[in-house]
């Protein structure tokens, strides 16, 4: 017997029309690649919406074709979320920040069928517009009047004078909620990068998870700051779990250095921010010499790569801004899970409380997950054992786009497959996830692993020390043995004996770094993940001391 309810899909249009209808009223704040401070509504954002899918209509675009961006977060961004996705088009969102040749080969990889792109890019366009052997139309996200006129792009027309002309009128059309929706590569750290394709079923089902209060809690009550690109992971989901709660939306633009990162949280009154560790580190950095406090911010997401506890503890202890540490990837959707405490956890005292608080966090509704040993047997939940992490869901990738690097699922006893993650963790009996390491990034020192996540925590914990990239260098005896490159703050001093005391008492005695190198920049990578593989090519034929 079935259950006798109406049978409507789950799909993005359904966001926009919830949004438009329930929270018209509410604001979307951008700071705009010109400069300025654009504001206007929810309501706004579902007209515009419509008419970016006349538009697309009009280009006789095909359902599940690909409209791709190269774009800052931002109001138009928005729109194209909306538009794309709700006409039964696939919105393909690409980081700005990749090697032109990478971005190239994506949108051909892609068969993007539009491209729109906001001015600050045109550079970028400018050198792979003629590489890109699919894409029809190239838009400029800005106004007519602002259009250059020798952009050497043939063809370009800016958004405004696309979708000015078309209707406000557009009947979202229904179809099938596993469509794809929208796409989004891998940062390709080993071959080419590799797409994940979500459904709009997937999508609706990941705004609802990450709006949950053990989640991110959103709710018509937040202003929410998203420092989390649009182009990477679609915002983890932000823009949305905004539609689905009605709350207010800040968009930081092009500007992300931390003064204003800082002046708009305050100027827009934002009580949720979203964002990677390096640029919360920028907004610290120029917050603590000013002095400067928040009068709004109450809580922050921050994930794409561990947070140190330094981090967490400044937030916390400093700033009274409650810190929810989460874990995930481009194949999740990207989350898997986020930190925050149970019940049984509240009558702790705080240091056991801060103990918890800088692990990963539980897994959500939607994500299961398991460690295993390297003959796939489960490992146990005890807090100590680490193993490889898999994870499967409903909004985690069972192949990639054009099955891209084969089948990469883990098969089980029951059959039900299981995504690698690449990740190395323990998870204890509360099942609190703790990321030890990548497992191409661990240590094998002696038959031991060493995290090299724990050694960079310890080195950034050290007030003269902004950033630490630990790797594993050969040793003749113990086969790995882990050495630590640092860069130092602008104008503190520490030498590599200081550094190397500091460690004593925070680590077993064999964890402790053999070496600390001073370098002038450690390489990040285009979604601000340090990029181990390039600094191991930089420390090529580096030597321990004494060998």
């Amino acid at each position: 017997m079935l259950g006798l309810m109406q049978d409507q899909p789950l799909l993005i249009s359904s966001l926009i029309e919830f949004a438009e209808r329930h929270h018209g009223d509410g604001e979307i704040v951008s700071r705009r690649v010109e400069g300025d401070i654009h504001r206007y509504s929810w309501a706004d954002v579902a007209r515009r919406s419509r008419q970016v899918a006349n538009a697309l209509d009009s280009e006789n675009l095909l359902f599940s074709d690909r409209v791709a961006t190269l774009a800052w977060n931002g109001y138009r961004h928005l729109e194209l979320y909306y538009g794309v996705s709700g006409s039964g088009r696939v919105l393909h969102t690409i980081n700005p920040r990749l090697h032109p040749e990478q971005i190239a080969w994506i949108a051909n990889h892609a068969e993007d069928q539009i491209l729109c792109f906001d001015l600050s890019f045109l550079p970028l366009v400018q050198a792979v517009h003629a590489k890109c052997a699919t894409v029809k139309k190239w838009i400029a996200l800005c106004d007519a009047d602002k259009l250059p006129a020798d952009s050497g792009i043939p063809g370009l027309v800016s958004y405004e004078a696309w979708i000015g002309g078309q209707s406000t009128d557009y009947a979202w059309p229904s179809f099938d909620e596993n469509s794809a929706s929208s796409m989004c590569y891998t940062s390709g750290t080993t071959g080419n990068p590799k797409a994940a394709l979500y459904s709009h079923r997937s999508t609706i089902l990941h705004a609802y998870a990450a709006a949950l209060p053990d989640v991110m809690g959103l709710s018509a009550r937040d202003s929410v700051l998203p420092v989390v690109p649009m182009f990477h992971v679609n915002a983890w989901g932000i823009p949305y779990s905004a539609a689905l709660t009605g709350a207010k939306v800040v968009f930081p633009g092009p500007a992300l250095d931390g003064k204003s990162v800082y002046e708009l949280i305050e100027a827009e009154k934002v009580t949720y921010a979203a964002g990677v560790p390096t640029v919360w580190q920028m907004l610290l950095t120029h917050m603590k010499p000013a002095g400067l406090r928040f009068s709004t911010l109450k809580r922050t997401v921050i994930g794409g790569s561990a947070c140190p506890p330094a981090m967490i503890h400044a937030f916390q202890q400093d700033y009274g801004v409650e810190v929810l540490h989460a874990w995930g990837m481009t194949e999740m959707s990207p989350l898997g899970t986020l930190c925050t405490l149970k019940n049984k956890h509240l009558e702790m005292s705080a240091e056991a409380q801060d103990a918890i608080r800088l692990k990963q966090g539980r897994a959500i509704f939607g994500v299961d997950m398991k460690i295993v040993d390297s003959d796939g047997k489960e490992l146990p939940w005890d807090g100590k054992a680490y193993g490889d992490l898999l994870v499967k869901g409903p909004w985690i990738v069972k192949e990639y786009f054009k099955a891209e690097g084969g089948d990469p699922l883990v098969p089980d006893a029951q059959g039900r497959g299981w995504f690698p993650t690449g990740d190395v963790a323990t998870i204890d009996a509360d099942g609190f996830l703790q990321i030890t390491d990548r497992s191409k990034d661990v240590i094998k020192s002696g038959g031991e692993w060493i995290s090299s996540i724990d050694i960079e925590n310890i080195a950034v914990a050290h007030p003269a020390i902004a950033m630490a990239a630990c790797i594993g260098v050969f040793h003749p005896k113990w086969d790995e043995r882990p050495v630590v490159a640092v860069v130092k703050r602008p104008g503190a001093e520490v030498t590599r004996e200081e550094l190397i005391k500091f460690y004593e008492g925070k680590t077993a005695k064999w964890q402790i770094p053999d070496d600390v190198i001073f370098v002038e920049a450690i390489p990040i990578g285009a979604t601000g993940k340090i990029l181990k593989t390039k600094l191991r090519e930089q420390l090529k034929g580096y030597k321990l001391p004494g060998l």
